[in-house]
């Protein structure tokens, strides 16, 4: 790999963003994610007497549950249903190429969502002594949590070229994969399989690191999962009919 390799990335990710914020849909998921995790916040934070967004990063999983498909619906679905993905893979490119710059752009999309609510851990420090160490886990496993949701959110959106079938699919793949290992779950499944499905669980490598302790192997875990299905993901566009 070398620096035009890169350069290209980088040309591809401006591009994607800048997609984003070309259609309403940017701004529909930015005041939707803000109002609803603000409302449900304060809804109860009050009645807790606690300085602490535990409550709110325990909220993130299930609002990014809806809205990392609503992201990556498009990303391919509309490209093959359109044609364009024709054209942008006859340019100069690699498959990879494509892929990194659709994910990467997509996951600085929600980065720049999740900086909007800043706000809210200023505000909650200014009412009572918290512990910040939780609340910057929360963060770092939000990151990782929406980086998982979207590459399978992408490889889902590779498979079809209907936005509502990838949005639908999108949606339970991401459910599954996140309550596979989920307490509830595992009091009903076999002994034998309980410890590898809280292992592929994305919910229970999240808790991990929200709690403030940043895990070797969560982290492991999470760039794993991201890169195998960005690697199906480039293996469904490299199998295209048209090659």
């Amino acid at each position: 790999m070398n620096k035009q390799y890169f350069n290209t990335i980088c040309i591809l990710f401006k591009k994607e963003l800048m997609s984003y914020f070309n259609s309403p849909i940017a701004y529909i998921f930015i005041a939707v994610f803000l109002i609803a995790g603000n409302w449900l916040f304060f809804n109860t934070f009050y009645l807790a007497g606690q300085a602490s967004l535990r409550s709110y990063f325990a909220l993130l999983p299930w609002l990014f549950l809806f809205l990392a498909p609503a992201i990556t619906m498009r990303s391919w679905a509309e490209e093959k249903k359109s044609g364009t993905i024709e054209f942008l893979l006859t340019l100069p490119i690699s498959d990879w190429q494509a892929v990194l710059a659709k994910f990467f752009s997509a996951l600085a999309f929600v980065g720049l969502s999740l900086a909007l609510t800043l706000s809210l851990p200023l505000t909650v420090a200014r009412l009572g002594n918290m512990d910040w160490g939780p609340v910057i886990g929360g963060y770092v496993g939000s990151l990782f949590l929406a980086g998982a949701y979207l590459s399978l959110g992408l490889f889902i959106s590779g498979l079809t070229k209907n936005q509502i079938i990838a949005f639908v699919l999108g949606l339970v793949a991401c459910f599954a994969f996140f309550v596979v290992g989920a307490d509830f779950v595992l009091m009903g499944a076999p002994q034998a399989l309980a410890p590898l499905m809280k292992f592929l669980g994305l919910g229970s490598h999240f808790y991990n690191v929200a709690r403030g302790v940043i895990d070797t192997k969560d982290i492991v875990y999470y760039l794993s999962f991201i890169f195998f299905f960005l690697w199906l993901n480039a293996r469904v566009i490299e199998g295209r009919e048209w090659k």
